[in-house]
C-alpha cells in the first residue's frame, strides 16, 4: 500500500492537488481543491493509488455485485476498481440535474452495490446514487473514494468511508470566509457548474 506521504506527492506531481479559492460541487469555499482527472489522466501513477485503494474495498466489503459511479468524476475510478476486484461496473449520469441510470445500464433486485466516488466532500453525489440503489430495491454495500476530504460536521453519509487517502482540508460557506480567502479570485472547478 501507498503511504500518505508518497500518495500527497503523486498528487502534487500530477497537479491533482490545487490551491487557491475555490467553490466546490457542494456550494462550499475552500482554499484547496483536489482535481483527480488530472491525476487519472497519468495511469501508471494512478495505477498505483486504485491498486492500494482496491486492497483497502477487499478488505472492508466481502460482498459486492455491482459498482455504481457518479459521472464525471467517478467513471474512470469506478472502471479501475471494477477491473481490478473483477465486478461489473456501471456509472450515472445527471439528467436535468438529477442522477440517472442510462446507456442500458440497471442494478439488479436484491443485488450488493458500492458506490465509487474520486473524492467525497459532503457526500452528495453519493447520496443522490443510493437513491437509484433504493429505487432498484437493491442493498448499499458502502461508499469508497480516491480521497475522503470530509469532515464530520458537513458529511451527510453515516456510513464507513472506504478511502485511499483522508485530507483534512477546511471547507466555508460564503457567509463565513477567512479574509485571506475573500482576497483570492473565486474557481468554480465542480461538474455541477459546468454548462
Amino acid at each position: 500500500m501507498l503511504s500518505p506521504k508518497k500518495s500527497l506527492n503523486i498528487l502534487k506531481k500530477t497537479n491533482a492537488l490545487l490551491e487557491g479559492h475555490f467553490v466546490l460541487s457542494s456550494g462550499l469555499h475552500s482554499s484547496k481543491y483536489i482535481q483527480c482527472a488530472k491525476l487519472l489522466s497519468h495511469p501508471y501513477l494512478a495505477d498505483k493509488i486504485c491498486k492500494s485503494l482496491a486492497k483497502k474495498i477487499k478488505k472492508n466489503f466481502k460482498n459486492i455485485d455491482i459498482i455504481l459511479a457518479p459521472a464525471m468524476g467517478g467513471i474512470i475510478i469506478g472502471y479501475e476498481i471494477g477491473k481490478l476486484l473483477k465486478k461489473e461496473t456501471i456509472f450515472c449520469e445527471r439528467i436535468n440535474g438529477k442522477f440517472t441510470l442510462r446507456r442500458g445500464f440497471s442494478i439488479k433486485k436484491k443485488s450488493k452495490v458500492l458506490i465509487i466516488e474520486d473524492v467525497i466532500t459532503t457526500g452528495k453525489s453519493s447520496l443522490e446514487c443510493v437513491k437509484l440503489i433504493k429505487k432498484s430495491n437493491a442493498t448499499l454495500v458502502g461508499f469508497a473514494s480516491i480521497i475522503d476530504r470530509s469532515s464530520k460536521k458537513k458529511l451527510k453519509i453515516n456510513k464507513k468511508i472506504i478511502s485511499h487517502l483522508k485530507i483534512e482540508v477546511p471547507t466555508y460557506n460564503r457567509n463565513n470566509l477567512p479574509e485571506e480567502l475573500k482576497k483570492i479570485p473565486i474557481t468554480t472547478p465542480g461538474s455541477r457548474f459546468i454548462k
